[in-house]
């Protein structure tokens, strides 16, 4: 869930932006970003390039940038045909696709326009697949076509099916990779850049710093777990204004193909989306690495920022449990055999002993009350002393990997 509070008062390898931990360049900036994941770092970057008079700084609890979902993901850059036509993730998608490709020409980052087959398996999963592609054409997703199983086999030698949305718009990147050049961009624009700093409050300030002689000009204290203060005119944050949506993190855990059965896949390979199920089913990604991911399952994550399998946070997996719409959500995560059941749908070839399990990633999930998925960003503009008319909360929920951020950060 993104919070967000606004405070008015008045080819190479991207290097990793440079970080200030013991000391700031100031203790007073004109806007403070909260979070440096690739969100943040976009709208970061957007900011400064767009206001480059103004002060910045972005304010990251770990000790590095884009640690969390934004570095656990598949990798995949949708085209955006998945999501309500109008809607702003379809929006968002859509453009953001083009700008990540144009982004990353400018800046020399590599991906791969692979493309992608929704795949239906069985004459009863063909509706499905035309209503994807009726979807995909009111979004103005690029060159899609229907594939019938000749077509398939033409794009995918091993993969078995009646009928495919073929989306070639669709590619991959390291997206981990993107967000630190969005660091390095806001950097080189003067921003300053404070990891290990975890925010622990943000609150008015009643009085100017000390040692400071522009009285109230900053008037929001942002204060951290080990003591420092920051002060800014505008925050931009996490922020609970509103406790629905619920944001439900579910862990993906990925199989890896082993590297002599790389020949089985070309590009990113998905089922028809099942309408029963909130997710869109296991799929064959192919990663910049070389390697190729199968999965992922869903099941509910004992911790929001957990990637191992035992990762737990009591009260992050408490807090979960005790939301009753998720207590509605009934949705079980499948053993790596059953997985392999439902890969051998597509590509019969593949057998569980060329598998090997792999990576996960924490999808942050909003549920209502009902246990329903929140499908488009919610904005709710708060209550109370920062929340009126200071704050807007935005909860966005992310399909897995979030889309393109370059207009989310515009």
């Amino acid at each position: 869930m993104i919070r967000v509070l606004v405070s008015v008062v008045g080819a190479a390898k991207p290097r990793a932006p440079h970080s200030t931990t013991a000391r700031y360049l100031h203790s007073s900036y004109d806007v403070a970003v909260v979070g440096a994941g690739i969100v943040g770092l976009a709208t970061a970057r957007e900011l400064i390039l767009r206001h480059p008079s103004l002060r910045f700084v972005l304010l990251e609890k770990e000790q590095g940038l884009s640690l969390h979902q934004s570095g656990h993901n598949s990798g995949v850059i949708h085209s955006g045909i998945y999501y309500t036509p109008g809607s702003l993730k379809a929006r968002l998608c859509v453009r953001g696709a083009t700008l990540a490709y144009d982004y990353c020409d400018r800046k020399g980052l590599p991906y791969k326009r692979c493309g992608k087959l929704i795949v239906a398996v069985t004459g009863r999963r063909c509706p499905g697949c035309g209503r994807c592609s009726e979807r995909g054409l009111q979004n103005n997703v690029r060159d899609l076509s229907i594939l019938d199983a000749k077509g398939i086999r033409e794009r995918e030698p091993y993969c078995r099916g009646v009928m495919a949305l073929d989306s070639p718009y669709t590619g991959i990147v390291d997206w981990r990779r993107v967000a630190l050049s969005y660091g390095a961009d806001f950097e080189e624009a003067g921003g300053t850049v404070v990891t290990n700093y975890e925010v622990n409050d943000i609150a008015m300030a009643n009085e100017s710093a000390a040692g400071s002689s522009e009285g109230l000009k900053y008037p929001i204290a942002i204060r951290a777990k080990k003591g420092e203060e920051v002060r800014c005119r505008y925050v931009l944050t996490y922020l609970g204004c509103s406790p629905e949506p619920r944001i439900v993190p579910f862990r993906g855990d990925y199989l890896v193909l082993k590297p002599d059965k790389h020949y089985l896949v070309k590009g990113n390979i998905y089922p028809v989306p099942d309408p029963r199920f909130p997710f869109l089913g296991v799929h064959f990604t192919p990663r910049m690495d070389g390697s190729i991911w199968l999965g992922p399952n869903a099941v509910l994550a004992f911790k929001r920022e957990g990637y191992k399998l035992f990762d737990f946070n009591l009260r992050d997996f408490g807090d979960a449990l005790s939301f009753r719409g998720l207590q509605r959500l009934c949705y079980r995560g499948v053993f790596i055999g059953a997985q392999v059941k439902l890969l051998q749908r597509y590509i019969p070839e593949i057998s569980l002993s060329d598998v090997l399990r792999g990576p996960a990633g924490v999808r942050a999930q909003a549920l209502d009350r009902e246990g329903n998925l929140v499908d488009d960003f919610v904005f709710d503009g708060g209550v109370g002393g920062r929340g009126r008319p200071r704050a807007a909360t935005s909860a966005t929920p992310p399909p897995p990997p979030p889309p393109p951020p370059s207009p989310s950060g515009r």
